[in-house]
Formats: structure tokens, C-alpha cells, sequence
């Protein structure tokens, strides 16, 4: 397996188009749609490759925070994963910790934090993977309940 940061070329955009469909095709995230081209433009590409195949990949950017708060001071800069996807024959064998890891290196020279926000139906197993096997911290939740 390797992990690679990479551009956005025309066959790195079909790769990252198609494993989006096949994870929204999962229905295992609220609200989560099939990517395009302006969701993934802006952001960093992180791909795990087996042999020249793309099996996974992190999109994320730099921000800074606007404002002060109980994690963070204004302006400290941190890194946004926006997504974290790694194709259903290839999970539970530590490529998607192994690009989370991956991607932290890469970043660390110029953030001070990584966040992210999830939508998954599977909170257990996302608690598990980021805060038991990643090390991140819980900051908050949101929750919903439908009425009716």
C-alpha cells in the first residue's frame, strides 16, 4: 500500500467521482451526496494506492479559526478533513488510519490541529476509529431528533 499527496488531474477526478458515488450508493451518512468537481476543488488530496489503483482517499484544507474558543485561539491555524473514504473490500485492515496518519504529516508543518465533523450512522465505530485509534479528543456533538 502507499499513500501519496497528489493534484487534481483528469484521472485523479474520475477516481475521487467515482468512489464518492459508490459511498453515497452506501447510504451510510446522513445528507451525503455524490461529489463534483467544486466540492473537491480547493481542497488537499490525499489517495491510498494499491499498485497504481486509488482504494481510498482524505480531502481536506487549511483554515484559521475566526475567533477564540475553548480549543483554540483566533486565527490559529488547523486543517479540515472534509472526507475520509476507503472502498468497502478494503476496510477494517488499517489503510484508512494508515492515510489519516499520512495526511497529519504532511499538514503538521502548517496547522496546529486537524478537525473534523461526521454525519455517519455508525457512531460507534466512528468514536472507535478517531478517538481510540487516532487519538483525537471529542469537542462536541449535535444532535437531532425528527418530530412527527
Amino acid at each position: 500500500m502507499k499513500y501519496i499527496e497528489t493534484e487534481l488531474t483528469p484521472a485523479v477526478l474520475e477516481s475521487l467521482l467515482k468512489m464518492s458515488a459508490d459511498w453515497a450508493a452506501e447510504n451510510s451518512c446522513r445528507g451525503y451526496y455524490p461529489n463534483e468537481l467544486s466540492d473537491i476543488q480547493g481542497n488537499r488530496i490525499f489517495l491510498a494506492l494499491e499498485g497504481e489503483m486509488p482504494v481510498g482517499y482524505l480531502l481536506g484544507h487549511i483554515s484559521q479559526a475566526e475567533r477564540s474558543s475553548t480549543v483554540m485561539a483566533a486565527d490559529t491555524p488547523f486543517f479540515e478533513v472534509e472526507e475520509l473514504y476507503i472502498v468497502p473490500d478494503r476496510r477494517s485492515r488499517g489503510l484508512g488510519g494508515a492515510l489519516f496518519r499520512y495526511a497529519e504529516e504532511r499538514v503538521r508543518p502548517e496547522a496546529a490541529y486537524i478537525l473534523l465533523s461526521t454525519a455517519t450512522k455508525n457512531w460507534k465505530a466512528i468514536f472507535h476509529f478517531y478517538i481510540e485509534e487516532l487519538d483525537m479528543e471529542f469537542w462536541n456533538a449535535r444532535l437531532f431528533k425528527k418530530l412527527g
